[in-house]
């Protein structure tokens, strides 16, 4: 689906880009299984969360990758917990 909405990079320092649900989709499902969920369980949730992301962006004709992020982890928590933290964390180091 395209929405139209573009997403302001990081920091502003790399070109805008428009939103892509299968990029979106490709990062939530990676990080549900990096937490061992099972692969239909990840695409499901997946899913669910684009939708609500998609939901929210009607709203809105540009966001910061960062809110977008902030967003979906939001959505992210509340079917799997485990996965929303390491996605809201995915930029700290250890």
């Amino acid at each position: 689906m395209s929405l139209g909405v573009d997403i302001i990079k990081h920091g502003g320092e790399r070109p805008t880009e428009r939103y892509k649900r299968d990029k979106l989709r490709s990062s939530i499902v990676a990080t549900c299984l990096s937490v061992r969920a099972p692969e239909g369980q990840s695409e499901d949730v997946a899913d669910l969360v684009c939708d609500a992301v998609e939901t929210w962006l009607k709203k809105h004709s540009e966001v910061t990758s960062h809110d977008l992020r902030t967003v979906a982890a939001r959505h992210l928590k509340k079917f799997h917990p485990e996965a929303a933290y390491l996605y809201e964390q995915h930029r700290i180091t250890i």
